[in-house]
């Protein structure tokens, strides 16, 4: 096969083919070069210290989320550059102590990233979803019933019942000797109370002692997904947060979802009278005395995101507590003394699941919560506000209007300027010094300011009455005593890998003469 000879015209158009392609690539290599050289040395960013990828791209941070280690690395690069860190080319992380009031107790505009929490789509547009301050604190105020302390003590009894199926695991775990996974079975009673609590339905985690649809399995990587795709929001509406694919219902939280839409549903087809007043209740209610603020879709979002939110970080704050009690010498027979003593004070039979009125009132336990969660917070994310208009300074630097600035708890919990010497250490004393009062002005488990966690309420009664019954009932120990746990920091701290053995403190003789947990 021949081919004719090209002519000058064709000779000519490719020569000009190659010049067109060589000067876009010398215009894109330029324009690169020109973005990486201003980010780098002309942006008012470019004196703070950081990883030098980090000053040019947001690449550095994803890179460490995905690696599941985004809170050590801050952890250290603040113990090397002090009270700030250029984390991504516009944002800072700043550990000033005076951080957490001047930018999370503010009134600054959150940073685009929490449009991700919009669960299933970018329609439900939950309280956290939501960037406006003022927006988000009148949507949060609509909500505010659902989440007060009182009227979820409401539901108190049938925690109580959620919390006795957990026991039974572990009582079972405890006749056959065989180690245990605490990290699965506190999930799942964190996923059912959130249920229980919200809308008067469990997800039956417990009561099948399975994951039911893989759906915690799954959380593991929208966690891992959500948190570096929060930084590519709009790629993240077109691929999954859409209407069409919440209809499709392909998305691997569907049990979770299904769950609670189902529960919900129900309500509105005349069923209401049948249930009690949970939070989804007085969701109802609002609803149909403000219809013009809260719509159907609105209690949707926040019950959806409210069963993620509580359940990760409960879990993740019930495994801190149990994994440091037991590496502390003294510190779990301590705390046993304590309940023991005060319901022997009090009298009366001893409940199966201690009642909150006796947690709360644990000083010793609830300092050791307390640590628990300033050691492991659930939330290892940088929490951004966008500096307005008029500028903010903090530590004798001035940001201008525009940039970002975080606060990371891990960063704050970990400030040997603030904790002292022994801030990796942990040490429950310190919240029973006479100046713990100071110290709450840096601990932010929950967040802090109009965006700090709305269902923290139900987390503070879990915990407590979950950590009280545990150590008054049970004794627990590593399978092996030197193995440290493993985890990934994605949007909350996944632990896992450090199996225990559950021994019952108290045992009674069953009819066929073995020793079984009593009750």
């Amino acid at each position: 096969m021949s081919f004719a000879p090209k002519t000058k015209m064709d000779l000519l158009l490719d020569k000009r083919l190659t010049l067109s392609w060589t000067l876009a690539i010398q215009i894109l290599l330029a324009t690169i070069t020109s973005i990486i050289i201003y980010r780098r040395h002309l942006h008012p960013l470019s004196s703070i210290p950081g990883p030098p990828f980090a000053s040019i791209s947001r690449l550095w941070h994803i890179y460490h989320i995905l690696k599941g280690d985004q809170n050590l690395q801050l952890v250290s690069l603040h113990n090397k550059h002090g009270h700030f860190v250029r984390l991504a080319h516009n944002e800072v992380s700043v550990s000033h102590p005076d951080a957490i009031k001047k930018i999370l107790g503010s009134q600054l505009k959150k940073g685009p990233w929490y449009r991700m929490t919009a669960i299933p789509d970018y329609r439900f547009q939950s309280p956290m979803a939501t960037t406006d301050p003022k927006k988000k604190m009148e949507k949060s105020k609509a909500f505010a019933s659902g989440y007060a302390l009182t009227n979820v003590l409401r539901s108190e009894p049938q925690l109580d019942n959620v919390i006795s199926l957990l026991l039974g695991h572990l009582d079972g775990f405890a006749r056959t000797g065989k180690e245990v996974g605490l990290d699965k079975y506190f999930t799942f009673t964190s996923f059912d109370v959130a249920g229980e609590i919200l809308f008067s339905s469990q997800f039956g985690f417990l009561e099948t002692g399975t994951d039911v649809g893989n759906a915690i399995a799954n959380g593991y990587w929208l966690s891992m997904y959500a948190s570096a795709m929060a930084f590519f929001y709009h790629i993240h509406v077109v691929l999954l947060g859409n209407p069409f694919i919440t209809w499709l219902n392909i998305l691997p939280y569907g049990h979770l979802f299904d769950t609670a839409i189902k529960a919900m549903k129900a309500r509105l087809q005349n069923k209401r009278d049948e249930s009690r007043f949970d939070s989804v209740e007085y969701w109802f209610r609002a609803m149909e005395t403000h219809p013009e603020k809260i719509k159907w879709r609105d209690v949707q979002a926040v019950t959806v995101s409210t069963v993620g939110a509580a359940s990760e970080t409960v879990s993740c704050a019930l495994q801190s507590f149990v994994y440091y009690m037991i590496r502390t010498p003294g510190a779990w027979e301590r705390a046993r003394k304590e309940v023991i003593e005060l319901q022997e004070k009090e009298g009366g039979r001893e409940e199966r699941v201690v009642s909150w009125g006796q947690a709360k009132r644990l000083v010793y336990l609830q300092a050791c919560l307390k640590e628990g969660l300033r050691m492991f917070a659930p939330v290892p994310m940088n929490l951004p506000r966008v500096v307005g208009p008029e500028g903010l300074e903090i530590g004798g630097r001035r940001f201008e209007k525009g940039s970002i600035l975080s606060v990371n708890s891990w960063v704050m919990h970990f400030s040997d300027e603030i904790w002292g010497e022994d801030a990796e250490e942990f040490k429950p004393e310190r919240w029973l010094r006479e100046d713990a009062g100071e110290l709450d002005r840096w601990f932010m488990p929950w967040g802090y300011g109009y965006n700090s966690c709305p269902g923290q309420n139900i987390a503070r009664l879990e915990l407590s009455k979950i950590a009280a019954t545990l150590v008054r009932d049970y004794d627990i120990s590593q399978v092996n005593p030197e193995q440290e746990w493993k985890w990934q920091a994605f949007f909350t701290v996944v632990q896992h890998s450090w199996p225990c053995y559950i021994k019952a403190r108290k045992t009674t003789t069953n009819e066929s003469g073995c020793k079984v947990p009593w009750r």
